[in-house]
């Protein structure tokens, strides 16, 4: 299989400003709309659901993985391209970073935070080079970008650790990173 496929953190709720729910629709329909597989971690909740929901409506495929503990209570987003069922949390991230060509990181909580980190931890270790693109949508990412910068001065982190990531200002800036990722790629 040759698409190109987008692994999407972010919150299990919709935040406080609907600038976020506007964000994940932006987002989910713009992957539908180039053909850029979405993999997430399965709910039908928060800005998960919604990115999900909007990539199926623009015509995307949607792969969700999620915990078999997480479905029974009944967070799991019916209707999907594909629906993977695993044992645990660690298995779930495993296969959430398996699928993904890339990873885009929206608002969300310390579910987005945890795997965010280890994404570019894994990274920073040597695992991969995929592509890590934090969406700052209302500035939301910036006291994340604050404390690796405070790693990085303390001396817990080299000054490469800037380099991990991304920091896009928008949904349109990161749809545009990834039809660039696609092309190279391609």
């Amino acid at each position: 299989m040759n698409r190109f496929s987008v692994t999407v953190f972010c919150g299990s709720s919709p935040g406080t400003d609907p600038a976020y729910a506007e964000a994940a629709k932006a987002l989910g329909q713009g992957l539908g709309q180039h053909g850029i597989r979405l993999v997430f971690g399965g709910g039908n909740v928060g800005l998960m659901g919604i990115t999900a929901a909007a990539t199926l409506d623009a015509g995307g495929e949607v792969t969700g993985i999620i915990p078999d503990f997480l479905r029974r209570r009944e967070v799991e987003f019916h209707g999907l391209t594909e629906l993977i069922v695993t044992d645990s949390m660690h298995t779930r991230k495993r296969r959430l970073f398996a699928l993904g060509d890339a990873f885009i990181v929206m608002p969300g909580g310390l579910g987005t935070f945890d795997e965010t980190i280890e994404i570019l931890t894994w990274k920073q270790l040597g695992q991969h080079n995929k592509p890590i693109i934090l969406v700052d949508i209302l500035g939301w990412a910036q006291p994340f970008v604050a404390l690796v910068e405070q790693t990085i001065t303390r001396g817990f982190a080299r000054e490469t650790a800037r380099d991990l990531f991304e920091l896009v200002p928008d949904v349109a800036t990161a749809l545009a990173r990834l039809e660039a990722l696609r092309g190279a790629r391609a």
